[in-house]
């Protein structure tokens, strides 16, 4: 962790929307925290460019590619994963630390060796794509032995931004579930990473739980020929992040408690359990790194109840990078939530746009990933009750992906009551890309 100068990273702000009005014994108060980071510079520079020194992040990457048996069904995929990787690879930075490695029921240094990282430059790219050309698809899947890995190589370097890519196209069968989670709370705050599932004989809850757990993105690509372009976008991504370890720091004064923490945009994430005590009455929430961009976060705090006329403070958000000496840097960004106890019915009963926008986009995702659960249980009733609810939020909020993404596993009768009929037959491949996207959030409409 390092400390940050003002013209090295992005400029953040906090937006607070709620309804601070609270009718008399009220104590719940509800409130989406808007953060947005700006001016970084990163995000559009072109590949190949280098930093003046002390001008950009130092960055690391380490590329976890699954050579597995089930890589050679088709021969294409693995043919097409090497391509995707080398894609990734040309579109590194310069002075950007990587490595690839080859996953199978053990993890392999492909390239550059050694235990370390190279240092991206036009040889090394080249030396890594001619390495590439020597993947070869055989043996079982240990997804935790590639974290494991990719977290000594990320740690080996000096470098501010630590990042993850992981391919895989098979269920982790080769370790226990418990070995995978174990590995997932080892790596979890040394590293973020996005997972990628090819093909569709691969476990959604796996995937989507590496990329929950180490604070990436989760996504399908059920075409193998679609890799190039998604791991470009991954690596431009990643290029673009600035600012690694940033936290949420929530402060409430005494008789008050944070009830849940959740990021609601551009996907939605539970932070709730991921709270690391910060100071008295302070808790931090982990939101990994950041580029230029903006995400929402939904904040329910109970507060103590008071008479009416009364204010107060429920809470105060700011945005920290933890320090390795214990302290953290206050990145100069602070909003405030309040409760105010009021007797007008009209004011203390209006809920907030934005609040109601993203609990409906919560329980979206929520009721998507209960009926495809049901479906596959055999409760076609039920998975018709929760499809159908999820119809309607989709329609309601406008989140027209969604919909058209839930239109291939149920028959829409009308959008507006949520009726539906499941489907006699869905392809697998479009029921994974809806479960697996199902967290994905639309902003609320200005």
């Amino acid at each position: 962790m390092a400390n940050f100068s003002k013209s090295s990273v992005p400029q953040f702000s906090v937006d607070v929307y709620q309804n601070e009005y609270l009718p008399e014994g009220g104590r719940e108060v509800n409130a989406i925290v808007t953060v947005t980071a700006t001016g970084g510079g990163t995000v559009g520079t072109a590949v190949g460019t280098s930093y003046a020194p002390g001008q950009g992040p130092a960055a690391g990457v380490a590329l976890m590619v699954d050579c597995s048996g089930s890589m050679d069904y088709p021969p294409t995929k693995m043919r097409n994963a090497r391509d995707a990787t080398a894609a990734a690879i040309d579109t590194l930075r310069d002075g950007t630390h990587f490595a690839v490695i080859g996953g199978t029921h053990v993890a392999k240094e492909v390239y550059p060796g050694g235990g370390r990282l190279a240092v991206a430059d036009r040889a090394t790219r080249e030396q890594a794509k001619q390495a590439l050309r020597r993947l070869s698809a055989g043996g079982g899947t240990a997804i935790g032995t590639w974290l494991r890995l990719a977290d000594r190589l990320l740690s080996s370097a000096d470098v501010t931004i630590r990042h993850g890519i992981l391919l895989t196209d098979g269920r982790n069968e080769h370790e226990s579930p418990e070995d995978l989670k174990a590995a997932l709370d080892s790596c979890a705050g040394r590293f973020t990473c996005d997972a990628r599932g090819v093909g569709t004989d691969w476990e959604v809850k796996e995937v989507t739980g590496i990329a929950s757990a180490l604070l990436g993105t989760a996504d399908i690509v059920a075409d193998p020929t679609g890799l190039a372009a998604d791991f470009t976008q991954m690596m431009e991504t990643a290029m673009g992040k600035e600012v690694a370890d940033v936290a949420l720091r929530l402060w409430t004064p005494v008789g008050t408690t944070i009830k849940f923490v959740k990021q609601v945009a551009p996907t939605v994430a539970q932070l709730t359990d991921r709270r690391v005590e910060a100071g008295p009455r302070a808790g931090d929430y982990p939101t990994g790194s950041w580029g230029d961009e903006s995400r929402d976060y939904h904040v329910c705090v109970e507060v103590p109840t008071a008479g009416l006329g009364q204010e107060m403070l429920a809470a105060r958000v700011s945005l920290v990078v933890p320090q390795s000496d214990g302290s953290a840097q206050n990145l100069g960004a602070q909003g405030l939530i309040r409760a105010v106890w009021t007797d007008d019915m009209v004011a203390s009963t209006s809920i907030n746009p934005q609040v109601a926008h993203y609990t409906g986009q919560a329980e979206l995702a929520q009721a998507i990933q209960q009926g495809l659960d049901l479906r596959k249980a055999g409760d076609m009733d039920g998975a018709t009750a929760k499809l159908g609810r999820a119809v309607q939020l989709a329609s309601a909020s406008g989140n027209a992906d969604t919909a058209k993404l839930l239109a291939k596993v149920v028959d829409v009768v009308d959008a507006t009551t949520g009726t539906v009929r499941l489907k006699a037959k869905v392809e697998e491949a479009d029921e994974m890309t809806l479960e697996t996207r199902s967290t994905k959030t639309v902003r609320v409409k200005k």
